[in-house]
């Protein structure tokens, strides 16, 4: 069976960056999804569709169909006291290049990384760590099947490599 939407996908992959190994499964921890779903960069899972298993791959994904374009927007000055916890500002958290877990206003996580402490603000960058990176991705296509309704309705995979409810 060929990957296609509405199939369910188990791939192994290495993710460079800039020649850089960014991160990597292999046959034990395939990653699986819901192909057709947006649950995949673009760029990614449509270069995979036709495929089936035992096929290897090389896929060169560009920013517009990856994590898109970085963001000017996405960088800003945040006050410090929003580092303090229980009345302590974080200092140890403070350090350039740290990646720090936060929360929206909606109390939705997402990640920023700091790109510079000042006397009284922080400089943070929201944007993806993938934003504005080309990617590229080798690896082999593990398994394919047909995805059920369920799965389909519920817009994820189900039972092994899944979500089980």
């Amino acid at each position: 069976m060929k990957i296609d939407k509405h199939t369910v996908a188990s791939v192994t992959y290495a993710l460079e960056v800039e020649g850089e190994m960014v991160e990597q499964t292999d046959k034990s921890n395939p990653l699986t999804f819901l192909v057709g779903v947006g649950m995949m960069i673009p760029g990614f899972e449509q270069q995979l569709v036709g495929k089936e298993p035992g096929e290897k791959y090389d896929i060169t994904v560009n920013p517009e169909d990856g994590y898109g374009e970085s963001d000017p927007q996405a960088i800003v000055d945040l006050p410090k006291d929003v580092f303090k916890v229980n009345g302590e500002l974080q200092e140890d958290l403070l350090v350039e290049g740290n990646v720090i877990p936060l929360q929206d206003q909606n109390g939705s996580p997402l990640q920023a990384v700091v790109l510079e402490v000042g006397d009284d603000t922080v400089k943070m960058d929201f944007n993806h760590m993938l934003a504005g990176k080309t990617l590229h991705f080798t690896g082999e296509v593990v398994q394919v099947r047909e995805a059920t309704q369920e799965e389909i309705s519920h817009g994820h995979v189900h039972g092994e490599g899944g979500h089980h409810h």
